[in-house]
């Protein structure tokens, strides 16, 4: 298996939905080192592993969903159900061949994800962020010990978790300084920056551990503007009003934590 690192295409433009790109790898499913084989847990004998030099699918990690859709050339269709990337930082579509013919090394492919997935998935991600922002902003110094955890992003298990115990009466006031930043309209920034930035900023506490940002490279990062900013790797809207109405659905408590679900419409 080749062992380049796939240029990840859509953390510098969400909005590309399709591209041509190259093949570097097929193989069956099988032949998958086992440690990449449990990165997919639906994938049967009948699937298959394509590499590409280049990506525009998202694939799942930061809490957001892989993409799905079609690498195609003049003889050949391969419908892309899951992506993950392993260790390597090598971007692995899994999925499977339509027919008989299938997609070589070396072959020129076009990609094409699932626009309205993409745009679902981006819209949640981004809905997370504000979400955060609206929460911290509103009990950071409410709430002992508040710190933000981890969030899903998934469309039927949205939520944020936080540090710290948030009662059910905070929920209204949540609703509303997140109705506020959506209806905002404040522009949501794709920024790299160096551990120098985060200090400048005062933001020491957002800066990522070296061991997962490739040596030489800066710290991708979305700057909701006028709110917060995130180290991530995820797609997002362009601005906060197009992820739509976003719900603050329940607040629920365990252990210390607190977990603030959502849904958007």
């Amino acid at each position: 298996m080749a062992s380049t690192r796939t240029i990840l295409v859509f953390q510098h433009d969400a909005n590309l939905n399709i591209i041509e790109t190259t093949v570097t790898d097929v193989f069956p499913f099988n032949a998958l080192e086992e440690s990449n084989r449990l990165l997919f847990k639906d994938a049967t004998t009948e699937h298959h592993v394509i590499v590409t030099e280049e990506t525009i699918f998202h694939p799942q990690g930061g809490g957001q969903p892989s993409d799905t859709g079609v690498l195609k050339s003049p003889s050949s269709t391969f419908t892309v159900t899951a992506v993950r990337m392993n260790p390597r930082g090598q971007v692995l579509h899994l999925g499977l061949f339509e027919g008989s013919s299938a997609l070589k090394k070396g072959e020129t492919v076009e990609q094409a994800i699932d626009v309205e997935k993409r745009l679902l998935y981006s819209r949640l991600h981004t809905a997370g962020h504000v979400l955060g922002s609206a929460v911290r902003h509103l009990l950071e110094k409410e709430i002992r010990n508040f710190d933000e955890l981890k969030a899903s992003h998934f469309p039927d298990s949205a939520a944020c978790e936080f540090q710290g115990s948030i009662e059910g009466k905070w929920k209204e006031s949540i609703q509303n300084k997140l109705d506020g930043y959506v209806a905002a309209k404040m522009p949501v920034q794709i920024e790299w920056w160096d551990e120098e930035d985060f200090r400048s900023r005062g933001l020491e506490r957002l800066i990522p551990d070296r061991s997962l940002v490739p040596e030489g490279e800066k710290s991708r990062v979305v700057n909701i503007v006028g709110a917060e900013v995130y180290p991530c790797g995820g797609t997002h809207v362009d601005t906060t009003d197009l992820c739509g109405p976003v719900t603050v659905k329940k607040i629920s408590r365990k252990q210390g934590n607190s977990r603030v679900s959502y849904v958007v419409k």
